[in-house]
């Protein structure tokens, strides 16, 4: 039985995800929002509270969420708040301000557009000032050299990698909103193609994108107004390891298993959406969760086909959410992760009531 304090998803949205979008961030919010909405007869007016993440990095701007308050409207005078993290976080902390118990509806939201930056500049600055920064090395080149352990350790292949390219590229021809159409999806050819950043190729590595998503909540009571079969929010935990990733074991995640843990553990999961950018971090995610063969991973494409900063976290709980809202399922996790090489993790359990 559910308890009148629960909090379930009741409804998503996210955009296509494009190489380049040429509209704004808020009129990418607005898009979201008002289809968000929209799925579910609400007005702007009904929201209690919201919270959006975004970059100002990513953006190129001081105080950038400011203009994209306007996509929420801010009048009548509303109550909002912000994290300069994935919209994951966002929907993190308005699930803790619904706890207060006053709030019914409220929104997360994430966006971000990093066509209009070279992420290899702007992730250099979420390293160690003094050590890694003055190096330079780009999010790619770090995440080869947790491929090469992976490997090394014998924990993965080359070919396990091309297999996982292989099946996210033709997940992401069924969904509308994944950007990749017409790729290579043959794992032997996959396996023939050059080097990006040994021993990855550029099947290893996430399109650079630009996107925004929007995760409707509600309490129990009107959840149920609402919907015929919302998605509860079972459990959500996050945690960080050491900023620095030579002092981690980078073929593992203690602080993805500790999350999941607190979340209320991967027994009876049957589809986990893990916000992998790159085919080495899926595995690693895999291996730390203990999920089996029998658990989907990534049915949508995930973020190796369509990786909008700041906002593909918030997509992989939206993604998980609408396994049960209309796909069926009874449990689902959904997982999202900040900073360099897996440093921050955020699990999230979904149930729906059988």
């Amino acid at each position: 039985m559910r308890n009148d304090s629960d909090i379930a998803v009741i409804s998503t949205a996210y955009l296509p995800s494009v190489r380049r979008n040429d509209i704004t961030e808020t009129e990418m919010l607005i898009a979201v929002i008002d289809e968000a909405l929209g799925k579910v007869g609400l007005k702007r007016s009904d929201i209690g509270f919201s919270c959006q993440g975004s970059c100002d990095y990513v953006s190129g701007g001081t105080f950038s969420f400011v203009p994209n308050l306007d996509a929420m409207g801010a009048w009548p005078p509303i109550h909002e708040s912000h994290v300069e993290m994935d919209g994951a976080w966002a929907l993190y902390e308005a699930w803790v301000r619904m706890q207060h118990g006053d709030v019914e509806i409220a929104v997360a939201v994430g966006s971000g557009k990093s066509s209009t930056g070279d992420p290899a500049e702007i992730y250099i600055n979420e390293l160690d000032p003094y050590y890694l920064a003055p190096l330079g090395p780009d999010p790619v080149s770090l995440a080869a050299l947790q491929a090469r352990q992976l490997i090394e350790s014998g924990k993965t292949t080359e070919r396990e990698l091309a297999e996982i390219a292989s099946r996210s590229r033709r997940d992401a021809a069924n969904n509308p909103k994944q950007q990749l159409r017409s790729l290579e999806t043959d794992v032997e050819k996959l396996l023939a193609e050059p080097y990006h950043r040994t021993p990855l190729r550029k099947s290893d590595l996430p399109p650079i994108s630009d996107g925004a998503s929007c995760v409707v909540m509600a309490t129990a009571k009107k959840a149920r107004e609402l919907v015929a079969r919302p998605a509860w929010i079972a459990g959500i935990d996050h945690r960080s390891e050491v900023h620095n990733p030579a002092l981690r074991d980078l073929t593992d995640s203690a602080s993805t298993r500790l999350a999941a843990e607190r979340a209320g553990g991967v027994a009876g999961v049957e589809v986990a959406e893990l916000m992998a950018p790159f085919t080495s971090q899926e595995v690693v995610l895999r291996q730390a969760l203990g999920l089996g063969d029998d658990v989907v991973v990534n049915p949508s494409g995930g973020a190796l086909t369509g990786n909008p900063l700041m906002s593909t976290g918030l997509v992989r709980i939206a993604e998980a959410a609408e396994q049960i809202l209309s796909g069926g399922r009874n449990r689902t996790l959904a997982h999202a992760t900040s900073g360099p090489l897996l440093q921050q993790n955020l699990v999230c359990i979904l149930e729906g009531d059988n």
